[in-house]
């Protein structure tokens, strides 16, 4: 029976994709950092969990030994972890701008190094994440939308490298969809209707790896839109600086008239972990208002953090928005080390703030 490894499993379209392909009878190893969530996909769907950080360096040899363990082969390995935040390209710090490459490029290399043994071996094949901001960048993305030009770039070599040893390289566009992804990146300001659906985009990748394709446009009128702006370069400029509004994330009143501009650092800033950490939720929280200042009191090392406690401390009554704010953030300060899992909805310190 083929087996596939899909990263970023816990949510959005590496879910989808998860559990579509374990109901075609593939067998599953599914990866991501949130054990709980993993825990219930597996539970659902069957699939094999493995809780890990692709960026930790050990995290490509532990896929791969999981999965020969589980299965005693690996036909398709789907690099589908991500993360982006919104920030001017400049502004964004050394720590922030590493993230990307490292996430988009660097580690789903590794995965790659790693796994091509086995892959090899029964002529299979790898599958890499872009974005149609690796073809038409778009103001406030930072380096997320350069790091997925290089995954893009990577995909389009690879497959012409691992054509004549029997590996296919699938590139996929997966568009704008309705998922945490978007909504924590600050894409949910585009109207609903522009966003795509996880189960359509995770059905289209699979037919593309069944079909051994070399790239899925996961929703096809969105690519022919990315298309038509990098055709026509200076008209895409046009509509950007006319009709395209930055991530709300970096938008701030100014002083004076309250019209909107990008905030910048002042020279010689740099952002610390804990910022850094926040960085893809900082929008999210602006929108609860939940103060930096109420999150960075939750982290004193050795103690407990309860997902209820702590809402219930920082809103009174919290109501469900409320309630999934502080999750997101909780799990973002787990994906940045500050804590460790601890229970479903609990978590331990591991390091103050600073």
């Amino acid at each position: 029976m083929r087996s596939i490894v899909v990263t970023g499993a816990s949510a959005g379209i590496g879910a989808a994709l998860a559990r579509r392909a374990a109901a075609t009878g593939w067998q599953v190893l599914a990866v991501a950092r949130r054990a709980d969530r993993l825990a219930a996909l597996a539970a659902e769907t069957g699939c094999v969990a493995l809780v890990a950080d692709v960026l930790a360096k050990e995290t490509p040899n532990a896929i791969v030994a999981r999965a020969m363990e589980a299965f005693g082969r690996i036909d398709v390995v789907v690099n589908n972890a991500g993360s982006a935040h919104a920030a001017s390209l400049l502004d964004e710090s050394e720590a922030q701008t590493d993230r990307q490459w490292q996430l988009h490029l660097a580690a789903p290399l590794r995965i790659a190094r790693a796994a091509l043994p086995q892959v090899e071996a029964v002529h299979g094949g790898f599958v890499f994440f872009g974005s149609g901001l690796a073809r038409v960048p778009a103001p406030g993305y930072g380096a997320y939308a350069p790091a997925k030009a290089a995954a893009r770039a990577a995909a389009i070599q690879l497959r012409r490298e691992l054509r004549a040893r029997g590996v296919f390289v699938t590139y996929v566009d997966p568009g704008v969809v309705d998922t945490e992804f978007s909504r924590a990146s600050g894409m949910e300001e585009r109207p609903a209707w522009w966003h795509g659906k996880p189960d359509p985009v995770a059905a289209a990748i699979l037919r593309g790896i069944e079909n051994r394709a070399m790239r899925v446009n996961a929703v096809p009128w969105q690519t022919a839109a990315t298309v038509f702006a990098e055709w026509f370069p200076s008209l895409a400029d046009r509509a950007m600086s006319t009709f395209v509004t930055p991530p709300a994330e970096i938008l701030v009143p100014s002083a004076g008239n309250g019209a909107t501009v990008l905030a910048a650092s002042a020279p010689g800033d740099a952002s610390t972990a804990f910022e850094d950490a926040l960085a893809p939720v900082e929008r999210r929280m602006e929108r609860v208002r939940l103060p930096a200042a109420f999150v960075r009191a939750l982290l004193v090392p050795g103690a407990a953090v309860d997902l209820h406690d702590a809402a219930m401390r920082w809103a009174g009554m919290p109501n469900k928005n409320e309630r999934a704010a502080m999750h997101e953030v909780l799990n973002a300060l787990a994906d940045a080390g500050f804590l460790a899992p601890d229970g479903e909805e609990r978590w331990r310190v591991l390091r103050g703030p600073d």
